[in-house]
């Protein structure tokens, strides 16, 4: 392989010394489009090609404006290749980063054409070129004011021209970045934390920078510089290898695309994988992913040891003058430097802001020394040391099975210790210990996840739920049980079929070799096989039909066990991200755990057949819409209470707060786009929650839902019910002689929306009344609306995106003794709900109460339905209208 690379080289060479751009044009095409070099040795081959022609360039040019040659090497004048290009890592798209060196002894306009004869021809063949002409005091000058000017001049190269030019810069840039390595090391920190804030982390983001991101390519060259300054140096285990596969994702992905993008967006994915010869784009993001974890390790270590150095020296001047400027040899110079050591645990102490082990702590003797270790760091808030890390990997024996009492508590301490649980898990995992400990884990390890609503790997998700769950630890008489429950609920992800399902036998497994006894392990599968129980019945299902109830509570079986699946859904949907948790998808879970709990206590159901409960306000708003004949509306401006001293945005999942506004169809009332007046400092806004009572008749759901969507209001949540009204208004009186209603009492429709306005404020409560009034009369045509919405949509241009799935529609036999649950999961979109109503309308089925939920840019809607009698559907009839559905959805 060696031979033929090298006879490539050869064979380009005399291309490349052409100085006609297309020659080299053709020699660099041909070395792309070639199957068989890729990675390191194309990248090699493409920077010596491009060396070839620009030395070509330089040397013309010399000749040209008469610079003075010898050996054939232009004197006093030299071409430097810096950054990327300087280290060799040309990728197809990548810029070319270029310095023209000159001593000064050349005139300016000689000098002037020597550029031009080079930069000109780089220009026509279209290529990226970063340029700059210096003396090499000026490019020292320019790298001491600019820190990125000297982070590329650290990986000068020469090309051609003066070497001993090129040498002599290098040398005096090095030796001013060890000089000023104090001032300028956190410099390049703070550059590396202002990317880390713009652009993520590279570990657990679906379209990651492979550039810009935290763990990305410039990470990886700031821990060169850092090394570079002499100041500290970068574990090397893994470095290498992460960032060349770094570099061949970039390859690919600049092949992929012909342009010159670091971005790896989600539709180049499976064409960069298979470039690659990977799996697919899975295997590919873990790949990534993987390489990001490793350079952020090594970054978190790095950068820990730099401030540990520079704390160092800066304590050093102080030390002296405390001790009247005694040399080193000093007994009290010596005593007072050495680092003290505080007692932690059983050989585990704390030296200098970090976790290390005692000077007598024997790994090899003490099994459960890293969870004694690991829990003692996260307890007390410290790092472990990369050295303590190792020296356990390196040493500590396998735990026998069942795990010994003290390392399940070990387990636990460290689950339960907060956010510094993160750090510590991370350095166990960096060096092997977590799937020493845990083999299960190797699965899910850097295992992304395509629910945009996720926003971590499925490995971090389950240490941020084993984080969340710490904090719900007092509402659970099991702390133990969550918080291992919290690390094994997704566990099963990394198998084929309902992880739900893959994952109790896991758990079981896992359980039992942390040595829990039966009735635990019982306990903890349960959880993490109905993980989901709670928060997808509340949201999709009828509370208040008996049969969801008791279905819970079967699966559920205890009043223990549901206070601690109460505690993990929470603790779940927080660690998912923000489109997961609110105050309202928390109330509708606890109202579902109040019911299942009084169930698992003997009391008696409800009766199906009773009217269901109202509030006051509700009451009221359907008096008013019978008594009128026409749609009466309300709103509650809602908002997340939030700690004190938490940032706006960062936490959901506090009790709903908000004052309601009666919009009853006044011209002058509407719906504020801000806080309600007099509400506290300190919430979070989260939308508005809308009220509309309405008569019933047909159509009301496609209208209601048509006229939010022409109003671009995002539907986050719906819930529809018939509510009863007080018997003394339902008599043969008619409540109001101006506006008799005709026939037998028709009841009236509650619809409970929770809304967002897609753009702009929220439109104003009159306009809304007056829409819904034409639509449900039939003088407002929403369907010609949305078409003539969305065919303007169509002609704006767009960023090519991923398909989404087509619609699914099933039936959920036996989740109502009272209805058909029809069951829709579709890609979100304006409109959707109106085309589901019309649709269910178009089948004839009548909708008992429907139950909406939109997590990211998915939808998840149950409609409980009835035949024209009100009896739930036969099934083959529920089957025919599933299938109408989706019909009309995928049309």
């Amino acid at each position: 392989m060696t031979e033929s690379v090298e006879a490539k080289t050869e064979t380009t060479a005399g291309t490349a010394a052409d100085s006609v751009p297309g020659g080299y044009a053709a020699a660099r095409l041909r070395l792309l489009q070639e199957e068989s070099r890729s990675g390191p040795p194309r990248r090699t081959a493409l920077a010596e090609l491009t060396d070839q022609w620009l030395a070509a360039l330089l040397t013309g040019g010399a000749r040209e404006a008469g610079i003075a040659q010898r050996d054939g090497a232009a004197q006093g004048v030299a071409l430097v290749a810096v950054g990327g290009y300087g280290r060799g890592e040309l990728s197809p798209r990548s810029d070319l980063d270029v310095l023209l060196l000159h001593d000064g002894s050349a005139d300016a306009p000689a000098i002037a054409a020597l550029a031009d004869h080079v930069w000109y021809p780089v220009w026509d063949l279209g290529l990226a070129l970063d340029h700059s002409v210096r003396t090499p005091e000026q490019a020292r000058k320019t790298a001491g004011e600019d820190l990125k000017a000297q982070l590329g001049l650290l990986d000068a190269r020469h090309i051609a021209g003066d070497a001993a030019l090129t040498a002599g810069l290098r040398t005096a840039v090095l030796a001013d970045w060890r000089a000023q390595a104090p001032r300028r090391l956190p410099e390049l920190r703070e550059l590396g934390q202002e990317r880390a804030r713009r652009h993520g982390e590279l570990q657990y983001l679906l379209e990651p920078d492979l550039k810009e991101a935290r763990g990305g390519l410039r990470d990886a060259t700031a821990l060169r510089a850092v090394a570079a300054s002499w100041l500290a140096d970068a574990p090397r285990e893994g470095l290498a290898e992460a960032r060349r596969r770094l570099l061949d994702a970039r390859d690919a992905l600049h092949l992929t695309t012909g342009r010159a993008t670091d971005r790896l967006a989600l539709q180049e994915q499976d064409q960069v994988a298979a470039d690659l010869g990977l799996l697919d784009a899975d295997t590919l993001l873990r790949q990534v992913y993987e390489s990001a974890r490793t350079i952020s390790y090594a970054s978190d270590v790095t950068w820990r040891e730099v401030e540990r150095v520079l704390r160092a020296r800066s304590a050093r001047p102080r030390l002296r003058g405390l001790l009247g400027g005694r040399g080193r040899g000093g007994s009290q110079a010596g005593g007072a430097g050495a680092a003290e050591r505080s007692p932690l645990a059983e050989g585990v102490v704390e030296q200098d802001g970090e976790v290390v082990l005692a000077r007598a702590a024997r790994p090899e003797r003490d099994p459960v020394l890293p969870l004694r270790a690991a829990a003692a760091a996260a307890q007390a808030g410290l790092p472990m040391s990369l050295h303590a890390v190792r020296r356990l990997a390196a040493a500590a024996r396998p735990l026998p099975v069942p795990w010994p009492p003290e390392a399940r508590e070990q387990l636990v301490t460290l689950l339960g210790a907060g956010e510094s649980t993160v750090g510590v898990w991370e350095a166990l995992e960096a060096e092997g210990l977590i799937t020493r400990l845990l083999p299960d884990w190797e699965r899910v390890r850097c295992r992304p996840q395509r629910n945009p609503v996720h926003r971590w790997t499925v490995d971090r998700h389950l240490v941020e739920t084993a984080v969340r769950a710490s904090a719900l630890s007092r509402r659970v008489g099991r702390p133990d049980l969550l918080l291992i429950a919290a690390l094994l609920h997704d566990i099963g992800k990394g198998w084929p079929g309902d992880h739900s399902v893959a994952g109790e036998t896991i758990a079981r497994d896992v359980a039992t070799r942390i040595g829990f006894d039966r009735a635990d392990v019982a306990v903890l599968a349960t959880l993490v096989r109905h993980h989901l129980l709670l928060i997808e019945t509340a949201t999709r299902r009828d509370l208040d039909d008996p049969a969801t109830v008791r279905s819970v509570a079967g699966a559920v079986g205890s009043t223990a066990t549901l206070e601690l699946l109460h505690a993990l859904t929470e603790a779940d949907a927080l660690a998912t991200g923000p489109a997961a948790w609110s105050a309202w998808r928390g109330s509708l879970v606890a109202d579902l755990v109040k019911r299942v709990a009084g169930v698992l206590a003997g009391e008696p159901a409800a009766d199906p057949s009773a009217p269901q409960q109202t509030t006051a306000e509700q009451e009221r708003l359907a008096i008013e819409a019978w008594r009128t004949g026409g749609p009466v509306l309300a709103l509650h401006a809602r908002s997340e209470a939030l700690p004190p001293g938490e940032p706006t945005g960062t936490r959901a999942g506090a009790p709903a707060s908000g004052a309601p506004v009666r919009l009853s169809g006044a011209p002058e009332a509407g719906v504020p786009s801000h806080a309600e007046p007099g509400e506290e400092p300190g919430t979070e806004s989260i939308g508005v929650e809308l009220l509309i009572a309405v008569p019933d008749q047909p159509g009301v759901l496609p209208a209601a839902a048509g006229v939010l969507a022409l109003h671009r209001l995002t539907v986050r949540a719906a819930d529809l019910r018939a509510v009863g009204l007080p018997e003394e208004l339902t008599g043969p009186a008619a409540p109001d002689p101006a506006r008799p209603v005709p026939g037998a009492d028709p009841g009236v429709l509650l619809l409970s929306w929770r809304v967002a306005a897609e753009y702009g404020s929220l439109p104003q409560a009159a306009r809304l009344r007056k829409d819904l009034l034409r639509a449900l009369d039939g003088s407002l045509d929403i369907v010609a609306r949305l078409a003539e919405r969305e065919a303007a949509y169509r002609g704006y241009p767009r960023r090519r995106g991923v398909h989404a799935p087509p619609p699914r529609v099933t039936v959920a036999p036996g989740s109502s003794q009272l209805a058909t649950v029809i069951e829709v999961r579709a890609q979100d979109a304006p409109g959707l709900l109106h085309r589901i109503g019309r649709a269910l309308e178009d089948a004839g089925v009548t909708v008992r109460s429907a139950h909406v939920s939109t997590l990211g840019a998915n939808a998840v809607d149950a409609f409980y339905v009835t035949d024209a009698s009100g009896a739930p559907l036969r099934p083959v009839r529920a089957a025919e209208v599933a299938r109408e559905v989706e019909r009309a959805l995928s049309g």
